[in-house]
């Protein structure tokens, strides 16, 4: 079977743990995390934990079930790249003595689509967002300055789908609701 990558979107409770959980998961099935990035979203109380991973889709779908049964976990999408919207962001720190040369940092924010973030006797700092490959041009382009230092972020993701979290959320209240009147009944 072969592997593809796949953006695991897990909205959790806000308490503390809950990554060692998802991670345990994940390690004992041997997949390996590539990128992560955590986040509060739009629910007070309420994280979003992006994971990128490479596995198959028969893989994937037990690992998120698993991922489902931690009881701080309240939902885990998983979705392919052509289903989300989705950034990455790269700093890059380059010598200022080479860089400055001739028209050098005009034609790398002009050709890469770079801003400057700052500028120093000694260094300057780019940053650019974009996904992995257009993060890696222009990590190769820059090496050729002397590149001193290169920070990226995880992958930042939003689905191209129109339920939100709040939907589900309102929809597993009442789920929840119903289910506690069942048992209010019975125990009566």
């Amino acid at each position: 079977m072969m592997k593809e990558e796949f953006t695991i979107s897990i909205f959790t409770e806000d308490h503390i743990g809950i990554f060692n959980q998802i991670t345990n998961i994940l390690t004992r099935r041997q997949i390996n995390i590539d990128s992560i990035t955590c986040s509060a979203t739009a629910v007070a109380g309420v994280s979003l934990i992006t994971l990128v991973v490479k596995t198959t889709y028969e893989m994937i779908s037990k690992v998120a079930k698993q991922m489902e049964k931690i009881i701080d976990v309240l939902k885990v999408f998983v979705h392919t790249s052509d289903q989300l919207i989705y950034q990455e962001i790269a700093l890059y720190k380059v010598p200022a003595s080479s860089f400055l040369e001739g028209n050098n940092v005009d034609h790398v924010v002009r050709t890469y689509n770079a801003r400057i973030i700052e500028i120093t006797p000694e260094y300057i700092v780019l940053e650019k967002t974009g996904h992995e490959d257009d993060l890696k041009e222009l990590q190769d382009h820059l090496t050729t300055y002397g590149l001193l230092q290169v920070s990226r972020s995880g992958r930042v993701a939003i689905t191209k789908q129109v339920k939100e979290l709040n939907t589900y959320l309102m929809e597993m209240d009442e789920a929840n609701s119903v289910n506690s009147r069942d048992l209010t009944y019975i125990t009566e």
